[in-house]
């Protein structure tokens, strides 16, 4: 009965867009009450909280300090903490240093392609970035309902250089393929001929496009990422300043890393086409780190125990790049910014 009461009182919450908006912003004035080691007060508290006030249908409309505009479906932990950022007009949608660091190497791109493009967290900030220069982001998500978010935002926010496409990017261009899960968390399985989405290498796709070059690579695919990185070869095998540059996400619960990062199979084949990799530290939510550097980890100096997770890393030929200011290469480190664990392994250099 209490439980029955307390759901209901948190619909009429709901259903006032100024109430709703109100308990968000006391929920996260009480987060900060709530903190104590390894308690994870958004995941076990705060968030359930706010996802009450939601339902997975439901558009939400959120522009970034920047003037980009998004609208998203109320389906993953990147959209219930795109809406509980702090500030309420934060400068990115979803994993604040990855934001940043894929619009600083699209300053020097024209052609991208992006795998699991979902509504465009990420796309959008590469497509305004590379329209100065008349690139184009090739943007694949399986998902339609996600790639039509996609398509819309790319409208909201007037960028033509957007290219959705319902293939996902795979190591050749004739298998079939099915989302099996959940939205974001979803993973390509085989599908019989006729079900699910056609395949495609980079490769293949770019080949029957008419493009030559390619700059720069964004896959976060839910464990096909070696897959299509070898539909890639042919522009990974180019020399440094013609090879792309690229972003991709490891986790543990698709990728081996019990003997080190260097000897997984995607970091095995990157290095041996003459990249060098690093991993990205970064919060996988929606966090203020305007003002500090990104902060990467050699690949043989990341800190990599705990229960299974994930984290991104950066894959160049030329990793001077990454000797500016803006930048901070660490050491023995977790690419996890986690607020709830030890700040020598989970915080940023400095602390939060």
């Amino acid at each position: 009965m209490a439980e029955d009461k307390a759901l209901s009182a948190l619909r009429r919450i709901a259903d006032n867009p100024k109430w709703r908006d109100a308990f968000v912003q006391r929920i996260l004035d009480l987060e900060p009450e709530l903190a104590i080691r390894d308690l994870d007060v958004r995941e076990e508290i705060t968030g359930p909280l706010v996802d009450a006030l939601y339902d997975d249908d439901q558009v939400v409309r959120k522009t970034l300090s920047n003037g980009v505009t998004f609208e998203f479906l109320y389906r993953s932990k990147i959209a219930r903490d795109f809406v509980m950022s702090q500030p309420t007009v934060p400068d990115h949608a979803w994993e604040p240093q990855t934001s940043r660091i894929l619009v600083d190497l699209a300053r020097r791109a024209k052609q991208v392609v992006v795998g699991g493009a979902y509504f465009g967290d990420h796309a959008v900030l590469i497509a305004r970035e590379v329209a100065r220069r008349g690139g184009i982001v090739h943007a694949f998500e399986p998902n339609d309902e996600q790639r039509a978010m996609l398509t819309r935002n790319a409208s909201l926010n007037s960028l033509t250089n957007i290219v959705p496409r319902p293939e996902g990017l795979w190591d050749n261009s004739s298998s079939n393929l099915k989302l099996v899960g959940y939205d974001s968390f979803a993973s390509a399985e085989a599908a019989e001929a006729g079900e699910g989405f056609q395949t495609v290498t980079i490769a293949d796709y770019l080949k029957a496009a008419g493009i030559d070059d390619l700059d720069l690579i964004v896959i976060d695919i839910e464990g096909a990422e070696l897959a299509a990185l070898r539909g890639a070869e042919p522009f990974l095998s180019r020399p440094k300043g013609q090879a792309p540059d690229i972003l991709f996400e490891v986790h543990r619960s698709y990728v081996d890393w019990s003997n080190g990062l260097a000897k997984t199979p995607i970091a095995q084949f990157l290095t041996d086409h003459g990249y060098t990799l690093f991993a990205l530290r970064d919060f996988n939510s929606n966090y203020d780190l305007s003002g500090r550097p990104v902060e990467l980890i050699p690949m043989d100096a990341v800190y990599l125990e705990g229960p299974p997770h994930g984290f991104n890393m950066v894959a160049v030929k030329d990793a001077s790049v990454f000797n500016g200011p803006g930048y901070s290469i660490v050491r023995d480190v977790s690419p996890k910014y986690l607020r709830h664990k030890d700040p020598a392994l989970h915080h940023p250099i400095g602390g939060l």
